[in-house]
């Protein structure tokens, strides 16, 4: 606040009198005598819970009360005995395809093979399965996503990639095809809310799927080797690398979450 004032007294004014705009002094509350000012109060940090990840879990049909438990048990039909063995376990995890883009799968590892389903979870049907032999598995590697230098649409955090056949990568053809699925290798990370429900934890876990699949293939491998091709599974951590390097198309798939089953205004898709 400022406030007029006149001249400093005895000082030469030769325009007259004149006046000077100065601060005014802070007005102190009257106290009376003996009385001490209140100690100054301490701040505390407030524990202030984040809702964005609570609210984010209800947006996805899988995390609804009831429906991981009805998708597992439906999705044991795909299951053939004498192709595939008994179920060992079920997997609630994302798969990162060859032009990087998330899409949520059901995994089911069995005595004999790996079944990657694609399921809806809003009509609680299995629309596609891709079984692949556990003896036909030679690589399984883990470590960090590695995209190319000049790549425009990168992702961090660590995945798990299983291959077979013997081959490290796609041809020409089907790695430039964003819509193939002839790839000879399938690349898993967590699900975005793998930890937001205790519940279902258990089932997105990266690190328990590394380890129950490994045991699997050797296991696959000793009891049911492929004739005329080398038995073993090559375990190794490395990047992983995603060729992409625009990524336009799968930016806009993981940034709206177009590879999971979520609420998405008055609809769901």
């Amino acid at each position: 606040m400022l406030q007029l004032r006149d001249a400093v007294e005895g000082a030469p004014d030769p325009d007259g009198a004149a006046a000077l705009l100065v601060p005014a002094e802070a007005d102190v509350p009257f106290s009376p005598p003996g009385d001490s000012l209140p100690p100054r109060r301490t701040l505390r940090p407030l524990s202030v819970r984040n809702p964005t990840r609570g609210g984010r879990l209800k947006e996805y049909f899988v995390f609804r009360p009831g429906t991981i438990e009805q998708a597992v048990n439906e999705i044991r039909v795909v299951v053939m005995p004498t192709e595939d063995g008994e179920v060992q376990s079920v997997w609630l995890l994302t798969e990162v395809d060859h032009w990087n883009n998330e899409k949520e799968r059901l995994v089911l590892i069995t005595d004999w093979s790996l079944l990657i389903c694609k399921y809806d979870f809003i009509s609680l049907q299995c629309q596609q399965v891709t079984r692949i032999s556990l003896s036909a598995v030679d690589t399984i590697s883990v470590g960090e996503f590695e995209f190319p230098p000049k790549s425009l649409n990168k992702r961090e955090g660590t995945g798990i990639r299983i291959q077979w056949d013997k081959q490290s990568r796609a041809s020409f053809i089907n790695r430039w095809n964003p819509w193939s699925t002839n790839v000879p290798y399938a690349t898993f990370m967590e699900h975005p809310m793998a930890n937001a429900d205790e519940k279902i934890a258990s089932l997105c876990q990266l690190e328990s799927f590394k380890t129950q699949l490994i045991q699997a293939v050797k296991k696959a491998h000793k009891e049911c080797p492929l004739p005329g091709k080398a038995n073993g599974v090559l375990v190794l951590e490395r990047p992983l690398l995603i060729e992409t390097y625009v990524g336009l198309m799968s930016f806009i798939n993981n940034e709206a979450k177009l590879g999971y089953s979520m609420t998405r205004g008055k609809i769901g898709f």
